[in-house]
């Protein structure tokens, strides 16, 4: 009843429109190509420099993958990628590089750890625009991912730092209808090329587009995460949605909520569950054509440490964050930013200059962004 209504809201406040349609800034299908016959290749630079007034000294910054480096000029991600498609079978794959690649891909091991996408995929029914892709694939959960172009803000909020980036396994896509689309992920576990525990994976995704506008997207995820490293872990349940608007002239804003429960089972046979969530707010205004301005609030509460182990003794991590950021479009295929965000925790999280414990730390980030 409650999602009828709220349904029924958006339609009603918001007209139809021809225009293009609202990118899903939640999923690494936004790759802009040069086109030769049905192979198309694209190329994709991230460069940054960032100051974390915590100062950290060994240069890495706390609690991110993206852009961690403090005080530095430095590439967050480049990537090359080469896809063919016809009507029956299409392939990808798109190797990277950069400090993103380092922290995040940390676990991996080989020369997979440089793949950001990397599969193939067969249509099962033209008709209906049945595919089913196998290999690495992009992630769908939460509404941000590494390619910062797409996003209303530069930096990452931490509910997507702190999800799957990219994943491994099938994806099966289903159209349901023109406004409707649907997936079914059968994927090896949480953000793992390699298993670690033999044990498969289950995410399924629902992407609504009421009209031109607006774009909602849930998606889920169910899967045993028990493993060397993590041997008291047991299912792991997660549900995120969220939202995205672009009315293509001066508004656009997009919000996001999750939340996980991770289930452990001690050496003693005893079994508990432990919940985090996250929730975030980002909106944009075009002062001109070619400039705008955004903004993001968000929280992050990871009482039990499931996700984030706190770097000071603090039991447990919650946080808010909330930054500013100044886009400027240099031309059609590159973009300069620069972002001040604050963070501010109820507990001392933080580290300062000093590495004294704080409740709060601020960084200053700009970037310059290339692609063709």
């Amino acid at each position: 009843m409650i999602n009828n209504l709220l349904l029924s809201f958006l339609l009603i406040v918001i007209s139809f429109s021809i225009s293009a349609q609202v990118v899903n800034t939640g999923m690494t299908t936004n790759y802009d190509s040069l086109e030769t016959g049905k192979v198309s290749i694209g190329g994709y630079v991230d460069s940054y420099y960032g100051f974390d007034f915590s100062q950290p000294v060994n240069s890495e910054r706390a609690y991110c993958v993206s852009s961690t480096r403090h005080n530095e000029i430095n590439v967050n991600f480049a990537y090359i990628d080469v896809k063919y498609a016809n009507d029956k079978v299409r392939g990808r794959i798109v190797p990277a590089f950069g400090t993103y690649m380092n922290v995040n891909y940390s676990a991996e091991s080989g020369s997979l750890k440089n793949l950001i996408e990397a599969n193939g995929g067969v249509c099962l029914s033209k008709k209906r625009n049945i595919w089913v892709d196998a290999g690495i694939i992009g992630s769908p959960y939460t509404n941000e991912t590494i390619i910062s172009k797409d996003h209303l803000m530069y930096s990452r909020s931490f509910g997507v730092e702190y999800v799957p980036y990219y994943l491994s396994g099938l994806k099966v896509s289903m159209p349901i209808n023109k406004k409707l689309n649907s997936y079914l992920y059968v994927i090896n576990g949480w953000q793992e090329i390699f298993d670690v525990n033999k044990s498969l994976a289950l995410g399924t995704q629902i992407e609504y587009r009421p009209n031109n506008k607006i774009l909602i997207n849930w998606d889920t995820y169910i899967g045993n995460e028990q493993s060397l490293t993590s041997p008291s872990f047991r299912n792991r349940y997660f549900t995120d949605i969220y939202a995205i608007y672009d009315n293509g002239k001066k508004i656009s804003f997009t919000t996001c909520a999750y939340i996980g429960s991770q289930d452990f089972k001690d050496s003693l046979g005893v079994t508990s569950n432990k919940v985090w969530w996250h929730a975030n707010f980002t909106g944009s205004y075009k002062l001109k054509k070619d400039i705008s301005l955004s903004a993001r609030i968000e929280y992050f509460s990871d009482p039990n440490s499931v996700q984030i182990h706190p770097i000071t003794s603090a039991i447990g991590f919650s946080s808010y964050s909330g930054g500013i950021c100044l886009n400027i479009k240099i031309s059609n295929h590159a973009l300069f930013r620069i972002e001040d965000r604050i963070y501010y925790s109820d507990q001392k999280v933080y580290l300062d200059k000093n590495l004294n414990e704080s409740n709060s730390n601020n960084l200053l980030i700009s970037s310059l962004v290339v692609w063709f």
